[in-house]
Order: structure tokens, then sequence, then C-alpha cells
């Protein structure tokens, strides 16, 4: 399945997409997808109501709707730093022994084509197009990283803005260049695994103003998703819903020569095979 929100900011109801031009209403089956939904077998459920309404001919047609995040405000998002070895020797960085672990502000989740806004005093925000997985049952100390298959409820595009300067300049945490509101565009859909053929298989790209800046692929992460929420889970509790950013490939701003970043008025798109594609435009500092 493909899950969706659709609908005004902060109003957003649950569907499922059936193709570009249609989709299935389930919000009578749920209200939104979060935690609740997902820690208490609502896949599932949502997957019947889907199957018997498309068989009965139950579908709508997109009628030009935003779309917002797949998921509702997670517990938390937890992200991997350096886990593509592309991206690794861009920055000139050591390839990690284990994942490097940050967070981001639940509260910079937004939708795939909702506007960034560049943060007060940034002179460095950057670009970076990730696979992001979704949790879907409460999990801690898993046995093995193929025991994080059961645990995983699908995958999206997420596109992890980060302000280099603040993140790398001033001292402290990552998190401080990765919270900014607005930096955690995610969606158009969260596909659940059955959908994927191959998560390490997937072709990945990014473009500023029509020129391609990112061209990758998950097969070249360091950790892949399997070990991400295996190494998390030995760490913390995941809670269903918890959304983690799991490292972007080479082609960020930071990497170019000279290093390029986003101005106002800069237009990005982004996507990953099967998972979407995204579009933003970047907006000066409120």
């Amino acid at each position: 399945m493909k899950l969706m929100r659709i609908g005004a900011a902060g109003a957003e109801r649950p569907v499922v997409r059936v193709d570009d031009a249609t989709y299935v209403d389930v919000s009578d089956v749920t209200d939104t997808y979060g935690e609740a939904f997902f820690g208490s077998g609502g896949l599932d459920r949502v997957r019947a109501a889907f199957d018997e309404r498309v068989a009965s001919g139950q579908v709508r047609r997109f009628a030009g709707e935003r779309v917002g995040a797949p998921i509702a405000r997670p517990h938390q998002i937890l992200c991997i730093g350096l886990n593509y070895s592309d991206h690794a020797a861009e920055t000139g960085a050591t390839v990690p022994a284990e994942p490097v672990l940050f967070t981001k502000s639940p509260n910079t989740l937004v939708g795939p084509d909702d506007d960034v806004r560049i943060p007060r005093g940034s002179t460095k925000t950057d670009w970076e197009v990730e696979l992001g997985i979704v949790i879907g049952s409460r999990t801690s100390y898993l046995d093995s990283p193929e025991a994080a298959r059961d645990v995983i409820a699908g995958f999206c595009v997420v596109n992890d803005v980060s302000e280099r300067a603040f993140q790398m300049e001033r001292s402290g945490q990552w998190s401080k260049g990765k919270s900014a509101e607005t930096f955690n565009p995610a969606g158009p859909w969260l596909v659940t695994p059955d959908e994927i053929p191959d998560v390490l298989a997937l072709p990945m790209w990014l473009e500023v103003n029509g020129i391609r800046r990112q061209d990758g692929t998950t097969a070249n992460m360091i950790f892949d998703p399997y070990v991400v929420v295996h190494h998390l889970s030995q760490f913390m509790v995941l809670e269903p819903g918890d959304l983690i950013n799991t490292g972007t490939p080479a082609g960020v701003g930071l990497g170019m020569k000279p290093p390029t970043f986003l101005a106002p008025g800069d237009v990005m798109t982004l996507g990953i095979e099967g998972l979407g594609s995204q579009r933003q435009t970047v907006l000066p500092p409120r």
C-alpha cells in the first residue's frame, strides 16, 4: 500500500493511493497515520478496507489537494549521518565504524511540496535526499538486523534539510543545524515493505533549479535500514510511527567546490524510485 494524508495543514485526512489519479478514503477507519494507528494493527485494518473498496469501485479522484507528510507528527525523528560511502568521501569524513546518530525536532515535519524556510542567521542551508523508515511497532533490543524487518511499517522520501554553519561551526550537537522549521519534508506517500522488491537498489536524486546535484542509490549505504533499526533498538525504545532518516548520497552543497547553498527562490525537486517525488520552494527567513 501507499499511505497518504491529504488536505490543509493540520486537517489532513488519511487515504490510500491507487494510482496517479485515484485513491481510497479510509478516514472512517482511522483518523490519521500516527503512533496509535501503527501500534494497534492499523495497517491490517486499512489493508482490508482498501482491498474491499477497490474491488467494489469505491475510489475517488485526486482534485489538487495539498499532500501532507504521510505520517502524523512522530514521537521522534532519528537521523543517521555519513551513511553513504560517496557522501563521506566528498565531505572528507572518515567512514564511521557504527551508525552516527543525531536527532531532528519532530515539528520539522512538513509535506513533500510545502515550502522550506531558511532560518534566521543562516548562511549555509543545504539539501539531502534520503530514504526514511517508519517504525510499525514498539521495539527495543532486537536480536538481529533480520528481526528489524518485522518492525518496519514502510519507507518514504525525506529531505533532511540542514544548516551547515549551525551544525558544524556553532559547537554542540548536529541537531542545532537540523531542527529549524520546515527542515523535514516527507512523502508523498509511505510505501509498505511488500511493495519494494529490494530497498537496497533504489535510485535517488535531487535537483536545485533544474540542475542535478545528487544522483545516487541506496546500494551505497554503509549501514542498511535493517542494521540501522537493530542498532538504534539497543540504545532506546522505538515507538510506532517514529521516523528514521537514513543518510544521503554525494552531491550536497557542502561537498561542492566551492560549497554552494540554498537561497530564497530556489526550487528543490527530489525523489526515490517507487517512493515518489517532492518539490519545495525556498523562502527567506521570517
